[in-house]
């Protein structure tokens, strides 16, 4: 049946999955949603993600959504595939991998995906931005920064010296942030700056963007 990817490539949600798909090297199926039409909130959609939200992904009989949980379904299911995403071969370095996992979630993401919204994400829907807000969330944002550039500046990737999932899965906001005029964020910070050049160039990714 294959594995079928459902949502908008305009999502960095999305995008995070397709990122993942790519390392892998995994053939998919991807299935656009349009969301200003409501398709997403569809009884045959709710089916596959009760909560009416992208993206959603079938595995044959396997119906998931929340896209970290896809990208670490599909990381150790498909773990013979293409790039290992998850290679921590001790305790500690599953630990490193799973902190970074955790502060993507946890502390990046959310200003992160907040100034793009007012900067990038408002212009595109029509809607205006709010500079105070945005300026706020950058400061939020500068505080988060501050400590990956620290941590980039004694490993190349945030694990450890391996690509991992947790590198992966901040992809998607940080190509939209480059995007906007708050790129001085990432491009003030050295360590920070390299590991993104570093990652961006992957031929996965260049395929995912």
């Amino acid at each position: 049946m294959g594995l079928k990817l459902y949502g908008p490539t305009l999502s960095p949600n999305v995008v995070r999955v397709i990122a993942v798909l790519n390392e892998k090297g995994l053939d998919f199926e991807l299935i656009p949603v349009d969301m200003k039409s409501g398709e997403h909130k569809k009884p045959e959609f709710l089916q596959i993600n009760p909560f009416g939200q992208v993206p959603a992904l079938e595995d044959g009989d396997i119906k998931l959504f929340e896209s970290r949980a896809i990208c670490r379904y599909l990381a150790t299911k498909y773990k013979e595939s293409g790039t290992d995403l998850l290679p921590a071969k001790t305790a500690a370095e599953m630990a490193a991998t799973e902190i970074w996992l955790e502060v993507e979630s946890q502390q990046f993401s959310q200003p992160i995906s907040k100034v793009c919204f007012e900067l990038l994400i408002k212009p595109i829907l029509g809607m205006v931005t709010d500079e105070e807000a945005a300026e706020k969330h950058a400061t939020d944002a500068i505080k988060i920064l501050d400590v990956y550039e620290a941590r980039l500046s004694q490993s190349k990737h945030l694990a450890g010296d391996e690509f991992t999932l947790a590198d992966c899965n901040h992809m998607a906001w940080l190509n939209v942030l480059m995007m906007t005029k708050k790129a001085c964020l990432v491009n003030d910070r050295p360590h920070l700056k390299a590991w993104w050049e570093i990652v961006s160039a992957r031929p996965a990714w260049q395929k995912t963007a």
